[in-house]
């Protein structure tokens, strides 16, 4: 049976997967596959749920807060800022949406933050210009 590799990086790790038959992902486009020895292809994954099968295994699952994937010369290369990898939909699953609420929590300080310095800088400016009109 023919097989290709599967890296997978991400800020802290790195994992390697040899034996991979087939790769499900999901871009802007819509679900995808990859086999063995598939054209050169590269696209950016969405947020969610990715799947993989070694010759001898069922279905592993990858969950990802989106990312970019590069197949060439029998490698598929995922690039991301954080993944899971599980054989149990579920439990992924959960985890999936765990990181996600964390994720928009996040993005909500941010947000927050962001504002807070907004008007601190707004206000700073007011009081220069009221300093150089005097």
């Amino acid at each position: 049976m023919s097989e290709f590799v599967l890296n997978l990086f991400d800020a802290t790790h790195e994992q390697r997967i040899t034996g991979v038959t087939s790769f499900v992902g999901e871009d802007a486009s819509g679900s995808f596959g990859i086999q063995p020895h598939h054209a050169r292809f590269m696209t950016t994954l969405v947020f969610g749920l990715g799947r993989f099968r070694l010759a001898t295994e069922d279905w592993q699952y990858l969950a990802l807060p989106g990312g970019v994937a590069y197949f060439n010369n029998n490698e598929l290369t995922i690039s991301t800022r954080h993944f899971l990898v599980d054989t149990d939909l579920e439990r992924i699953s959960a985890l999936l949406d765990q990181q996600l609420i964390v994720e928009e929590e996040n993005l909500r300080a941010t947000r927050e933050s962001l504002q807070r310095m907004e008007q601190a800088m707004f206000k700073r400016m007011l009081g220069l210009k009221r300093k150089t009109v005097w």
